[in-house]
C-alpha cells in the first residue's frame, strides 16, 4: 500500500512538473525568459528587504511594490541598468503578479474591488507622462523596394541576395513583422514552406510536385498564420499579382518555394532560409534585411526625402499599410491585413501620407467658408 502511495505522489510530482511547462508555453520563449528574469529581480529585491517573495505576513504590500517599481523604472534593478520606459517598468510588476497567481497566491497589485491599486496607477501614468514620444517607423517608399528587386533580379542569382528581396517584397505585401519573415530571435515565429498556398485560377497547385514553371504561373498566393502575433490561428491572408514586373508577392513567394524545393527542404523550413550550396544554408536576419533597405536609400538620394538612417526592417509593415491607405482601402481592412487590435498605427499613417492629407486645406477652405445664422447655415463667397 505503502509502495503504491508513493509511486502516486511520484506520478503527481511529475505531472505537476509537466504542468509548469504547459504554462510556460503559453507565452512565446523570449516572453517566458523575461518574466522569469523580472521575478528574479523582485527576490532578490525582497531578499534584500529581509522579505519572503510572496510577502507573507506584510499587510499592505503596495508600498513594498511601490519601491521595486521605482527601482526597476531608474535603473536600479532593471537588466539594463539604466532607466527604462513605463510600459518595460510595468512589466516587470506585472511578471511578478502572474508568478504570484501561478502559485496560488492573490494579485499583490489589486485592492479590495479588485482593481489596480490606485497608488500604482498614478505611479505607473506619471512614468507614462515622463516617457519620451514613441519611436515611430517611417514608412518606406516603393520606389526603394522597386530598386532592392531590381537589383536582384540582376544580380546573377546571388542566393542571399535573391533571398533578401523576396522577404523585403512578402513583408511589404503582408504587413508583416520582422520576426515572422526573418530569423530574428528567440521571438522569432518565421512563416515557413508548409504554410505558403499557390494558384493558378482557382486551381491550388501542389508545391511538391508541380513543375517550376507551373508555380512561375501562379497567379495568388496565400499564407496561413499559425504561432504569428495578434493572428487567429489558420487565418489566410492572400494576394494576387502586382502587374509590376519586379515587386510583386506572388513572383516573390514562387521563387522562395523553388528555391527551397531545389535544395530538398523539409516543409517546416522558413522562407528566410537561403542555400549557398547543396549543403550550407543561412537564415537572413532582419538586420540583414535594414542593410539591404539603407543602402537602396542611399543609393536613391536625398530625393526621397529620407535618410538611411530613418529605415529598418520594421518600415516595411507601415509602408505596406501606408500604400494601402494611399490606394483607398477602407481602414477596416487594413487593419484586418495587418493584424492590428487598435487604429494607433493607422491614426499616424492618417497624418504622414502624403497623398492622404495633399488636398485638406484647400477643403478646409472651401468647406469652412459658410456663417451661421438663425436655423440655416449661408456660404459665403
Amino acid at each position: 500500500m505503502a509502495a503504491c502511495d508513493a509511486d502516486s505522489a511520484d506520478d503527481f510530482r511529475r505531472d505537476f512538473r509537466l504542468a509548469q511547462e504547459d504554462v510556460q508555453r503559453g507565452v512565446t520563449a523570449g516572453r517566458a525568459t523575461a518574466a522569469d528574469t523580472h521575478y528574479n529581480k523582485w527576490v532578490e529585491y525582497t531578499s534584500q528587504m529581509g522579505l519572503n517573495s510572496l510577502l507573507e505576513g506584510v499587510q499592505d504590500k503596495i508600498p513594498i511594490i511601490q519601491v521595486f517599481l521605482h527601482r526597476v523604472r531608474h535603473g536600479h534593478l532593471s537588466a539594463s541598468k539604466n532607466k527604462i520606459k513605463s510600459r518595460s517598468a510595468e512589466d516587470y510588476v506585472r511578471s511578478v503578479a502572474q508568478t504570484y497567481l501561478a502559485l496560488g497566491a492573490p494579485d499583490p497589485r489589486l485592492n479590495h474591488d479588485g482593481n489596480i491599486d490606485f497608488r500604482l496607477r498614478r505611479m505607473l501614468n506619471a512614468y507614462k507622462k515622463a516617457d519620451p514620444p514613441p519611436d515611430r517607423v517611417k514608412p518606406v517608399p516603393v520606389a526603394v523596394l522597386r530598386r532592392i528587386l531590381f537589383i536582384a533580379a540582376n544580380s546573377f542569382a546571388c542566393p542571399i541576395v535573391q533571398a533578401e528581396a523576396d522577404l523585403i517584397c512578402i513583408a511589404f505585401f503582408y504587413l508583416l513583422r520582422p520576426g515572422e519573415y526573418s530569423m530574428s530571435g528567440s521571438e522569432s515565429t518565421p512563416f515557413e514552406f508548409k504554410d505558403v498556398q499557390l494558384f493558378q485560377g482557382q486551381r491550388r497547385l501542389d508545391l511538391l510536385t508541380a513543375s517550376d514553371e507551373a508555380l512561375m504561373a501562379a497567379t495568388f498566393a496565400s499564407l496561413t498564420f499559425d504561432k504569428q502575433k495578434n493572428s487567429v490561428r489558420g487565418e489566410v491572408i492572400g494576394q494576387g499579382r502586382s502587374g509590376d514586373p519586379y515587386l510583386c508577392p506572388v513572383k516573390s513567394l514562387v521563387r522562395r518555394i523553388i528555391h527551397l524545393r531545389q535544395h530538398n527542404a523539409s516543409q517546416s523550413t522558413p522562407l528566410a532560409t537561403a542555400y549557398t550550396s547543396s549543403q550550407n544554408s543561412t537564415g537572413i536576419t532582419s538586420s540583414q534585411l535594414t542593410e539591404a533597405l539603407q543602402l537602396a536609400v542611399r543609393f536613391l538620394g536625398p530625393s526621397l526625402g529620407f535618410l538611411p538612417e530613418d529605415v529598418t526592417s520594421r518600415s516595411l509593415r507601415a509602408a505596406g499599410a501606408n500604400a494601402l491607405l494611399c490606394g483607398g482601402v477602407d481602414t477596416d481592412v487594413i487593419r484586418l491585413i495587418g493584424r492590428w487590435r487598435s487604429d494607433e498605427m493607422l491614426r499616424y499613417l492618417h497624418t504622414q501620407a502624403g497623398p492622404v492629407m495633399r488636398d485638406f486645406s484647400r477643403k478646409m477652405l472651401s468647406g469652412g467658408s459658410f456663417t451661421l445664422i438663425p436655423n440655416q447655415m449661408v456660404p459665403i463667397f
